[in-house]
């Protein structure tokens, strides 16, 4: 046999699945047991059935290759043993996301508003002043129910004490959903037997959830509002997930030049049966090239006079535009704060102990230790533009030190965490990998979390890493409805 869990290789963290001594949790009792049983060729079985279900699914990832000049779509990479979740720790998790998503939605309509938080000296000026996703053509718009971000993606991790914390907020296009949704695709056809005998909280009727909080905030003009996707096509890193969204809520995906504004300030899409009236655009595309006419004048990715009628309130933008105002990795350090402000209540989940480098004790505290922290830039995402201060050489920690000390907001510091594991089959054994976790929070007439959400795992052995474009891979991620946690 060929997993032997009390030979599992510890790292000295929280693992999501094996306990201190390799005693198996709880939730992950009956899924531990069912893999010692399975010999080396059963487990190169699953793994290549899961292989082919992905090649035959085609579902796939963009890489974008400097040295081809060009972008490279590769098979989504996935790891057969699933992250297990017991559900009576999940609900407090979910119960801190709504509560996460309701001060962010409050902060950005306050921002596009009075500023009353600002005024109040809770929320610095100077940080809303150098803001790069701060949309001046959003001020005084009153989005459909106060919504601006109507989805979110939030990264959670976990430090070694087994403690959930929130990594950072994604409100503008957050992507990811669609490989959520496939994975478990992929092991219900690998562990089929597992569905069975585990209570694991679905996920599939996300697509549902979705259109139905589409149209909660559509333009009160018809019954049966035309809901679409909008997406920069094909070569967007995350295409297959635009049509996959797409095509389970029986909407149609559309790109820019599908679109058009009338002299009415009403959107159309263009059809073999003639124009048709829309009332809700899904748009997977950057503020800054939805509209020619009001953001970027060169775009053809967008729609000339998108803004004008989103501005009179014939067509519903989701996510809003200006919402990223609040993705913004310094932003991300008041959440606590607008919780307090907003809610009148503490932050259930915590962030990251974060250092502001344009605050001059955290700056010096931050140049000071390079060598021991993760300094990221405000507004990057997916693993770039970052410093890993443990494993950075001399000359990259002396680069940074140059880059904060020329635009201090631009950068925050955080902790080294110990992020928890799963174990990750190698070749036929396993070993433990680092995680993290994006929940998918949809805000409409009511708010929804996803029942777990996407696990990112690093394959590389000690790497924290998780992001795909980086050599990252992913894992189902199962909420059980079981008692005890190991």
């Amino acid at each position: 046999m060929t997993i032997r869990w009390r030979e599992y290789p510890a790292a000295g963290v929280y693992d999501e699945l094996v306990a201190p001594g390799g005693r198996l949790r709880a939730a992950a009792k009956m899924l531990g047991q069912r893999l010692s049983k399975l010999s080396d060729d059963a487990i190169r079985q699953r793994k290549a059935a899961a292989d082919l279900a992905i090649q035959t699914m085609g579902i796939t990832f963009t890489v974008y290759s400097q040295k081809q000049g060009g972008s490279i779509d590769r098979a989504w990479p996935f790891d057969i043993i699933p992250r297990v979740i017991p559900k009576r720790e999940w609900d407090r998790v979910e119960e801190g996301l709504r509560q996460r998503v309701k001060a962010l939605n409050l902060f950005i309509d306050d921002i596009y508003h009075q500023q009353k938080i600002v005024k109040d000296k809770v929320f610095p000026a100077d940080v809303l002043a150098k803001s790069r996703n701060f949309r001046p053509q959003c001020v005084g718009i009153d989005p459909p129910l106060g919504v601006w971000a109507h989805i979110c993606g939030s990264d959670l991790v976990r430090d070694k004490d087994g403690t959930f914390y929130v990594l950072e907020d994604n409100l503008r296009v957050p992507s990811g959903v669609s490989y959520m949704l496939e994975n478990r695709q992929v092991m219900k056809r690998v562990f089929p037997g597992l569905f069975e005998n585990y209570n694991i909280l679905p996920v599939d009727d996300y697509a549902s959830q979705l259109l139905d909080m589409l149209v909660s905030v559509a333009p009160k003009t018809t019954k049966r509002p035309e809901v679409v996707v909008l997406t920069p096509g094909i070569y967007n890193s995350a295409y297959f997930e635009h049509a996959y969204l797409a095509q389970q809520m029986g909407a149609e995906l559309v790109q820019g030049s599908d679109l058009f504004v009338d002299k009415k300030d009403r959107v159309f899409m263009r059809t073999v049966r003639g124009a048709e009236r829309v009332q809700v655009i899904y748009r997977r595309i950057d503020d800054l090239f939805l509209d020619p006419e009001a953001f970027n004048p060169e775009s053809t990715l967008g729609v000339p006079g998108l803004m004008r009628a989103w501005k009179k309130g014939t067509v519903t933008l989701v996510n809003a535009p200006g919402a990223g105002v609040a993705d913004d990795k310094v932003v991300y350090a008041y959440v606590p704060q607008m919780i307090r402000y907003y809610l009148d209540q503490d932050a259930i989940i915590p962030n990251v102990p974060t250092f502001r480098c344009m605050e001059a004790g955290d700056r010096a505290h931050v140049l000071a230790n390079l060598d021991k922290l993760v300094v990221k830039p405000a507004n990057e995402s997916g693993g770039y533009g970052m410093l890993i201060g443990p494993q950075a050489s001399k000359k990259e920690r002396e680069s940074f030190a140059r880059k904060i000390k020329a635009d201090p907001r631009e950068y925050i510091g955080q902790p080294m965490l110990t992020l928890s594991t799963v174990p990750t089959l190698v070749d036929s054994h396993v070993e433990p990998r680092h995680v993290d976790l994006r929940p998918f929070i949809l805000s409409g007439r009511e708010v929804s979390v996803t029942a777990g959400g996407l696990t990112r795992v690093a394959l590389v052995k000690g790497s924290t890493v998780v992001n795909s474009s980086q050599g990252g891979g992913s894992k189902d991620t199962w909420i059980v409805d079981e008692t005890g946690d190991g």
